[in-house]
């Protein structure tokens, strides 16, 4: 009757897999303690995404994927940072190529073929002048704070340094 099985369940299993065996042994361990976001929910917000491990990969590493959108979403997000993207261009010759390139590429992407049966999206295209009105101002407003900013840090003249004690009371200069 020794060698019957009996009715009650044993600490350890007849058969245990090597990966059970290793996790029992970690957990032994305390390998799993103290492991960053234990106790707290498990984020599924965008489970129903198709592309949701991608997103939380971009926004992990810290990619800009406006790279990986569709022509004139990208475009009009392009847009959507002017004049505050052309800030640190230095002339406006520059900054007038930028605007007529941009302009250049809103008109090929309208010439592309449309995808689906959906209307095409279209990106607007800017008025160079009035963008370069605006390149204007923003640069001015932000000389006129570096101007202040640089005035409230200027440090106090300071005094003509003073002889030594000793050069005072023998009246040598």
């Amino acid at each position: 009757m020794a060698n019957q099985p009996s009715n009650q369940p044993s600490s350890q299993p007849y058969w245990e897999s090597p990966v059970e065996r290793q996790i029992r042994e970690a957990q032994e361990r305390g390998d799993f303690d103290d492991l960053p976001g234990a106790g707290k929910p498990l984020d599924l917000s965008d489970s129903g995404d198709p592309d949701w491990w991608v997103k939380r990969m971009a926004r992990r590493e810290g990619i800009d994927l406006s790279g990986a959108l569709p022509g004139a979403l990208g475009l009009r997000k392009e847009a959507a940072g002017f004049p505050e993207s052309l800030a640190d261009v230095r002339r406006e010759e520059q900054v007038r190529e930028i605007l007529t390139d941009y302009n250049h590429r809103v008109l090929a992407d309208r010439l592309r073929p449309a995808v689906g049966n959906l209307p095409p999206l279209l990106a607007k295209t800017v008025d160079v002048d009035d963008m370069v009105a605006q390149w204007r101002e923003l640069r001015a407003d932000r000389a006129a704070e570096a101007a202040a900013r640089r005035a409230s840090e200027q440090p106090v003249p300071a005094q003509e340094p003073r002889a030594s004690w000793w050069r005072r009371l023998t009246g040598r200069a």
